[in-house]
Parts: structure tokens; sequence; C-alpha cells
């Protein structure tokens, strides 16, 4: 049965609205944009979710650091 939902939605929201591209994410994690896309064809652990939702608060500026 395939599911309707595509993994790491959550993430793939976060970025859209923080204005953050996948490859800037990509480019934080020191991988390619190919990489990191075939990445989130699976639903990550927790752990890494939240190094990723992370580095997009870092990149957009949300973290409160800029």
């Amino acid at each position: 049965m395939v599911s309707n939902t595509r993994p790491n939605r959550d993430i793939r929201r976060a970025a859209a609205f923080s204005g953050v591209c996948l490859w800037q994410i990509a480019d934080s994690l020191g991988i390619t944009d190919a990489n990191f896309s075939r990445k989130l064809r699976r639903e990550l652990p927790a752990d890494e979710k939240e190094k990723i939702m992370q580095i997009i608060k870092n990149i957009s500026g949300e973290d409160g650091k800029e």
C-alpha cells in the first residue's frame, strides 16, 4: 500500500515557509542537494529532523542570532 503523504513534509514546509532552499540545507550538512533530496524520500529519524530544523532556523535568521 502506498501512502498519500510525502515523507518529511514537515521539513519541506518549514523550509518553504522560511524561504530556505533545500540546496542551502544540503550545503550546511556538507552533502550535495541531490543526495539531500534522496535522503528526504524516506522518513528521517527524529534526531536528524531536529538537526535539519535547526539548520533551517539558522539560515533563515529565526534563531535570534541575526
